[in-house]
């Protein structure tokens, strides 16, 4: 590792914190720059043993159409969420779902969490201890053969185009 990387290990995360420091200060005197730069420049030093090992990106055209299948995803659950929240009672049966997860990648499994909970209707409750275990709460899953579907809708649409992402 470089002697740049070792002092300075994320620089636009040591740009942001300065720039957030002097906001939340709402001052831009010389203390405060200096005050700023030193947060600036120490946080990410000391949280570098924290950082994961980056995931190496292998399909920027999988990311690509992960990207358009959950912006699709999102607009159609809101349509579809609003429907039932505006709709009547009966059309909301929430449940808990299990879902199997294959991916082994730490940012894999927290990307998928987090689609997951960026699709309306669906949030990510839990993940098992061994990773191989994702509790979404529907919104709507009656029966189950719709607990199933929401499963299998989740590994097709969204941890399939994860695994081409990173391997």
């Amino acid at each position: 590792m470089s002697l740049r990387h070792r002092l300075l290990p994320s620089p636009m995360t040591s740009v942001a914190l300065l720039l957030a420091w002097l906001m939340l200060n709402e001052s831009a005197s010389p203390g405060q720059w200096l005050l700023g730069a030193l947060l600036a420049l120490t946080i990410p030093w000391l949280l570098m043993p924290l950082r994961p090992a980056r995931s190496p990106l292998r399909s920027w055209q999988a990311l690509m159409r992960l990207v358009i299948v959950v912006l699709w995803d999102i607009l159609r659950s809101n349509l579809d969420v609003a429907r039932r929240v505006l709709g009547p009672d009966a059309a909301i049966q929430p449940r808990f779902v299990w879902v199997p997860i294959d991916l082994r990648d730490p940012l894999a499994i927290v990307l998928l969490a987090g689609i997951v909970t960026t699709t309306p209707g669906t949030i990510s409750a839990e993940l098992s201890d061994d990773r191989r275990w994702l509790l979404v709460h529907a919104l709507h899953a009656p029966d189950d053969a719709a607990a199933a579907a929401i499963a299998a809708d989740i590994k097709s649409r969204y941890e399939a185009l994860l695994m081409e992402v990173f391997g």
